[in-house]
């Protein structure tokens, strides 16, 4: 029984995106297979379709002929891949067809986002009724995605530990100053006992001071 070989490249390139999701500079995304249900162009012709992103060059998928066929490819064509990304930003993308008296004819534009690969195999389905459905491959944008996802949830955590500190130091603050209150009470009743004390040894001593006056004393 032969036991099938398997690369290491591919776990470790998993393993080393885990540890560091930051390090690689862009995300490839290919197209993993395409089926397309209709065409646009009035003229029995074979049509143009191709991948767009704003502002990018457009990729010709030149197998992409008939409607109702499924298409699958290897993500190594010459028009690979189609994008990519290089942090968790979106991008306006689309499936175009080409027209030879107007303007291009669109099977769909959309926010293409790296959050959209949530999948373990990193693959993002897109279906548009009665134009296509697309599978794109990204396993790059999957550590990318958990990154992100880490990044909202520690700044989550963050905000939350930043409230229960206040609310920490609102009550040793509240306690503080009960404890000095009480203190300052408990030392004012003490110097008010002590003045009553005195204004009472006082009294005594005046009474004293009256009697040696008047010669008052005890008489043997």
């Amino acid at each position: 029984m032969t036991i099938p070989r398997v690369s290491a490249a591919p776990l470790f390139c998993w393993v080393f995106l885990g540890f560091f999701p930051g390090y690689l500079s862009a995300a490839v995304v290919s197209l993993d297979s395409i089926e397309i249900y209709r065409t646009h162009e009035w003229f029995k012709t074979k049509p143009t379709v191709y991948f767009r992103c704003k502002g990018e060059n457009k990729a010709v998928l030149p197998d992409v002929k008939e409607a109702n066929v499924s298409y699958a490819f290897k993500g190594q064509e010459s028009w690979q891949p189609l994008t990519n990304f290089s942090n968790e930003k979106c991008k306006r993308c689309g499936f175009y067809e080409e027209d030879i008296l107007e303007s291009d004819d669109t099977f769909e534009e959309w926010e293409f986002c790296p959050s959209d690969f949530s999948s373990s195999d990193g693959r993002y389905t897109r279906i548009k009724d009665k134009e296509f459905t697309a599978t794109f491959l990204c396993p790059q944008c999957v550590p990318l995605t958990a990154d992100t996802n880490s990044a909202t949830a520690a700044h989550k955590k963050g905000k939350g530990m930043h409230v229960a500190l206040v609310i920490m130091i609102s009550i040793l603050v509240s306690t503080v100053l009960l404890i000095g209150s009480v203190a300052a009470y408990k030392y004012w009743q003490k110097k008010k006992r002590e003045q009553e004390q005195a204004r009472f040894l006082k009294l005594f001593e005046d009474g004293d001071d009256i009697e040696d006056e008047l010669g008052l004393g005890t008489v043997i």
